[in-house]
């Protein structure tokens, strides 16, 4: 599947709503006035997406004066040129992979790997308190279905990252922090992720919710972060994954109902999918700075084939 650099662009940003755009441009220190001048993008519904093609002109004919004008202007193309940057080297998942030395154009030609998983109780505080917080989420918006935008599919994957990493921190008493809509800069690529786990500075892990786009959320993870989330492996003689046995969560309004199948196979679900994360995340952390235990971390992996 090839992927324009335009397409990849509105991909990172269409989930951008106006207040979104402003809390990222504050972020920036442009000494710009809230009532003043946000009020104005607020007014003219400017969002992350639009935001992208503002040019000097456009924005004095909003009624910004000269200074914000060409300080807005300026903002939008370098956003738009770090957006690029991310993935114009790379047209097409098979190049991506040509870089790790596969042979192929599809995730199905990748190595696999059984991922590391933490056994985790039925009654476990946060596994509990995770799919209360899912099921507030299915009574407010419904089921969740093949077409779902990517902001409703973060809403789950962010109570599931958020008890899955409070696990994490219970279990190896390390401070770890997830944040959002993280600008990711690497040596040959920099793009904003829907989510990373860092400990202090150091990037442990990503993850996307593209799942509507799998292969060119797959490349995306593949060029922004060699890290083990997303259940890709990154290791010196290659990458593997484990998408020949997906781990798929159905979220349905069914599950609402006590007792019934739907809500069992939810738990059931939800419980193996963190314990997959939490396995991933707790010996990331427990060897990420430990390159021997690392390279036989990799290579146990693979002798549990």
């Amino acid at each position: 599947m090839s992927t324009s650099t335009a397409e990849y662009d509105s991909c990172l940003v269409e989930n951008w709503d106006t207040e979104t755009l402003i809390d990222f441009l504050k972020e920036q220190n442009l000494k710009l006035d809230d009532k003043k001048h946000y009020d104005v993008l607020r007014n003219e519904e400017i969002t992350g997406l639009s935001f992208l093609d503002m040019t000097e002109e456009k924005l004095r004919s909003y009624g910004f004066k000269g200074g914000p004008a060409t300080l807005l202007a300026k903002e939008a193309k370098t956003l738009k040129e770090k957006l690029k940057r991310a993935f114009s080297s790379y047209r097409s998942l098979k190049e991506v992979l040509a870089k790790y030395g596969i042979d192929g154009n599809g995730i199905g030609t990748i190595r696999r790997f059984p991922p590391a998983t933490y056994k985790l109780e039925d009654d476990d505080e946060e596994l509990v308190q995770c799919i209360k917080e899912i099921k507030h989420r299915l009574g407010n918006m419904g089921t969740m279905l093949a077409d779902s935008n990517e902001a409703m599919r973060c809403e789950y994957i962010s109570a599931i990252l958020h008890a899955s990493l409070y696990i994490v921190k219970r279990i190896t008493k390390k401070e770890l922090t997830l944040a959002p809509q993280l600008e990711v800069v690497g040596e040959g690529s920099t793009g904003r992720v829907d989510y990373a786990t860092k400990a202090l500075e150091e990037l442990i892990c990503i993850t996307e919710g593209k799942l509507h786009q799998v292969v060119m959320g797959f490349a995306q993870n593949l060029i922004q972060c060699e890290s083990a989330l997303q259940f890709i492996l990154f290791a010196s003689d290659g990458i593997s994954c484990t998408s020949k046995n997906p781990l798929n969560i159905r979220f349905s309004e069914f599950a609402l109902k006590e007792g019934l199948e739907e809500e069992k196979e939810l738990h059931k679900n939800v419980k193996r999918v963190m314990e997959v994360i939490v396995g991933l995340l707790k010996d990331g952390v427990d060897v990420e700075k430990e390159p021997a235990m690392k390279k036989q971390r990799v290579k146990g992996y693979f002798e549990k084939e």
